[in-house]
């Protein structure tokens, strides 16, 4: 944080914790992560402006809310779009942790009895079970071989933003006051565009293919490979990356009904736009 002269400066906001990324602090460029020498980065409250902001629509829909508040609350991040995503849920949890404290209520309706639980969770476990990938594990496909990264918060906010809005346009056709054979034609690009988006989204998450001895990195050669792949090779890297995103996807939460004693399961979802609302 900037150094000034202001004789309150000892009364600012102090770090209320300190987490280990789940990534150790790989898949940042150059420049965006500055790692402390114990790779505990400190973690400081939201301010008044943070949660101004977090509240703000339009911010919260392009992803600039979430990107200033990791800027504000964990300084050692120099560049919030470029949080791979395997650390984002690590991020906010912490960062609600430090502003709000450890404990989040929360509520789930038994499926049994329909009896509506309310309880204490503590974000400290959530935390503590947030792992990481073995991103190291590659596929190999005949003479190619395929290397994996995370997406960054950039790459996973554009694809869910561009989803968004094609899942929009298609809930408004049937409604359009045009022509049938048009509503068929917008309808037809709309899904194609959404076949797009899934490739591009499926070719940010390779960093690197080796073929026959040559290295390729350029992202526009390989989402143009993931589009020309034959539906095995496809797959073959869908589900490598399916396989990924489950060991760092939050676990259910196991509970009990307070009323029937029936035991679930129950999904805890980190929504980025409602996880910080109401908790002050």
């Amino acid at each position: 944080m900037p150094e000034t002269n202001n004789p309150l400066r000892k009364f600012f906001r102090q770090p209320a914790i300190y987490i280990k990324l789940p990534s150790d602090g790989k898949f940042y460029p150059n420049g965006t992560l500055e790692m402390p020498a114990n790779n505990e980065l400190p973690v400081y409250p939201m301010t008044a402006i943070d949660e101004i902001t977090y509240r703000t629509s339009d911010a919260l829909f392009n992803g600039a809310a979430v990107v200033n508040v990791i800027s504000s609350c964990v300084p050692a991040i120099k560049d919030g779009w470029q949080v791979p995503q395997i650390d984002l849920d690590a991020l906010l949890v912490a960062i609600r942790i430090a502003s709000y404290g450890h404990e989040m209520q929360f509520e789930s309706t038994c499926p049994k009895c329909e009896n509506e639980n309310k309880f204490g969770l503590d974000l400290r476990k959530i935390l503590d079970n947030i792992k990481s990938p073995d991103y190291t594990s590659t596929v190999t496909l005949g003479d190619i071989e395929i290397y994996f990264k995370p997406l960054s918060y950039k790459d996973l906010n554009a694809n869910s933003m561009d989803q968004f809005n094609d899942q929009k346009a298609l809930e408004m056709l049937p409604k359009a006051d045009i022509p049938e054979q048009e509503k068929i034609q917008q309808l037809s690009k709309a899904f194609a565009h959404l076949t797009q988006i899934t490739m591009k989204a499926l070719g940010n998450c390779i960093s690197m293919i080796k073929a026959q001895g040559e290295i390729v990195i350029e992202p526009k050669f390989i989402e143009e490979f993931i589009l020309n792949s034959d539906k095995e090779t496809y797959d073959s890297i869908r589900n490598h990356i399916e396989k990924i995103r489950e060991v760092s996807a939050l676990k259910p939460l196991p509970i009990t009904c307070q009323k029937c004693s029936h035991a679930y399961e129950t999904p805890f979802t980190l929504d980025v736009s409602n996880f910080f609302v109401g908790a002050s």
